[in-house]
């Protein structure tokens, strides 16, 4: 079964007009689980489509999506699924790929259907993002891919970041994908903050405790605004608008994204003393 959504562009002069619920309905995906479901939401953000399968009793198949306007929805696009359960296999392009946790399967344009099964608690993410050439297909462990230690326990934000779709570890037509594993104690991420005129991107929190939570900063630099968001959800977030966070534990979080180039450094960096 497929459920898609729409959720088209903000421009931050509206955003700034918001209250609470409007932001979450606008930014926040709660629910990108259900069980026997394929959930995907269609982004105006650079065409991205952020989603969730769990095939809890059986296999699931992705093949046409309506907001494509394609026969599959991978004939004008690149996808990268990552498992998030014990374990998973996906079926693609005549390819059978198991999948641990964390594993990130890139899939090109032109794969076609896409099936995908694996243990009870089975749950795939799903990005997608509009593609211009076909890219061979890469299964990216943790092991692939580059690690890269940044911050310090002294300002809470000690973290790893893996680079698995990346130009470091392999090419992409214009998803850049990795994951941020935060040091036991550490909260802060991606502070000092930034924004990207040239691409949008998506943060999916995981690894968080129950009764724990995320406070999720966004909006424009002089002009922030907030989300109080739980494990395994996703923030959208416009080119222009900053996505750093702190949490009431540690915790870790795949950030993907798509725009104008692959270039990982090329981000507007905010001042620690410009924000408010």
């Amino acid at each position: 079964m497929l459920e898609t959504n729409l959720r088209r562009a903000i421009d931050p002069r509206h955003a700034k007009t918001f209250d609470t619920t409007e932001l979450r309905n606008e930014f926040l995906i709660e629910n990108l689980w259900k069980d026997d479901v394929v959930c995907l939401t269609y982004t105006q953000y650079d065409r991205m489509i952020v989603g969730g399968a769990s095939p809890k009793n059986g296999p699931l198949t992705i093949d046409g999506v309506d907001q494509t306007g394609t026969p599959s929805w991978l004939d004008r696009r690149e996808a990268v699924l990552v498992n998030l359960g014990t374990s998973g296999t996906v079926t693609a392009g005549g390819e059978t790929y198991q999948m641990g946790r964390c594993d990130m399967l890139y899939l090109g344009m032109g794969t076609g259907a896409v099936t995908l099964s694996g243990s009870d608690d089975a749950h795939f993410y799903i990005i997608s993002a509009p593609a211009h050439r076909t890219i061979a297909a890469r299964l990216i462990t943790i092991d692939d891919a580059a690690q890269v230690p940044l911050g310090d326990r002294d300002t809470s934000n000690e973290r790893v970041i893996y680079q698995f779709v990346h130009p470091a570890v392999m090419e992409s037509c214009q998803i850049v994908m990795g994951m941020t594993k935060l040091g036991t104690g550490s909260v802060w991420n991606t502070m000092p903050a930034h924004h990207h005129e040239r691409r949008s991107e998506a943060y999916l929190y995981l690894d968080l405790d129950e009764g724990q939570n995320i406070l999720h900063l966004m909006g424009e630099p002089d002009e922030t605004r907030h989300l109080i968001v739980r494990n395994e959800q996703a923030v959208l977030s416009p080119p222009w608008s900053i996505h750093c966070g702190a949490g009431t534990s540690s915790y870790s979080f795949i950030w993907a994204m798509a725009g104008d180039n692959v270039d990982y450094t090329d981000v507007d960096m905010v001042a620690m003393e410009d924000m408010q």
